[in-house]
């Protein structure tokens, strides 16, 4: 944790699952400006909770709630006037620490109540600039006690009671290391958003499944012109449309594919997985 004596003191809180690769990178990168890490950790089986004591931070096991859920069980712990809410693949670039670093040193600046900054995502080998993954702006910096995380369980966001203002510098984003790790997501978010769906009593339609990917593509290669970042550009593009097809059409086969009764009868509990 930060031994500068700035004047305002703050909170980092994250949550993490076996981030052993991840973690160090990230808690480097607050360490000048934490006060405190509060991490909330699930189910880990490696060197994450390790490597974050090593820094200083306060540990708690927590089951798993969700995205949504579960960083608000973090920001709950924090004990600092001010919460920056940052995931493991994150890391703060040198030029978003300055912009910090400065607001805590001058609290006379603190005319908000928080403050958001863009994230750049890094993807086959290079920054993204454009398209629907830049400029991707988070509200990650908040006055304790006036930021909820709000959302849906797979597309959290953190919302605030009052003000807020920007601040320059980007927050890095590590989120896909390959393209692997890209596609494992689209059908681990369609399975939440197919669950979201049945919730709410949602009917498939061939209107949305044709429509939105062809309108995701237009918006995210061209009118946000997605092709200056060359093929990761057109990947990124092609790949959003394709996840928007996919988990659009799970209603399809959560309304027309019955298991057969024989397979029903053999399929384990919910227990027993």
């Amino acid at each position: 944790m930060s031994q500068d004596k700035t004047k305002v003191e703050i909170s980092v809180c994250l949550i993490a699952s076996n981030e052993e690769a991840n973690m160090e990178d990230c808690l480097e990168s607050v360490r000048d400006i934490a006060s405190e890490v509060i991490l909330v950790h699930n189910d880990c089986r490696d060197d994450t909770v390790k490597i974050a004591e090593r820094y200083g931070a306060t540990c708690f096991e927590e089951k798993w709630h969700g995205h949504r859920n579960q960083k608000n069980i973090a920001l709950g712990k924090a004990t600092k006037p001010w919460v920056l809410c940052i995931d493991a693949d994150e890391r703060l670039s040198p030029a978003l620490l300055a912009s910090i670093k400065a607001l805590l040193n001058d609290p006379d600046s603190m005319g908000a109540d928080g403050y958001a900054f863009n994230r750049r995502s890094f993807f086959l080998g290079r920054w993204i600039r454009y398209g629907d993954w830049y400029p991707d702006r988070k509200l990650r910096l908040a006055k304790r006690g006036f930021a909820t995380w709000k959302g849906s369980r797979e597309h959290d966001k953190l919302q605030i009671e009052g003000r807020t203002e920007r601040l320059k510098g980007d927050l890095l984003h590590y989120s896909y290391p390959s393209m692997n790790s890209f596609v494992t997501k689209i059908i681990y978010f369609s399975d939440i958003f197919l669950q979201r769906q049945l919730d709410a009593g949602a009917k498939w339609k061939l209107s949305g499944v044709l429509l939105r990917p062809v309108w995701r593509f237009i918006r995210g290669y061209f009118i946000r012109l997605g092709f200056l970042d060359g093929f990761p550009g057109l990947f990124i593009s092609v790949s959003t449309a394709f996840a928007t097809f996919f988990r659009h059409s799970r209603l399809y086969e959560s309304e027309n594919v019955a298991q057969p009764v024989d397979e029903q009868v053999n399929q384990p509990s919910s227990h027993d997985s």
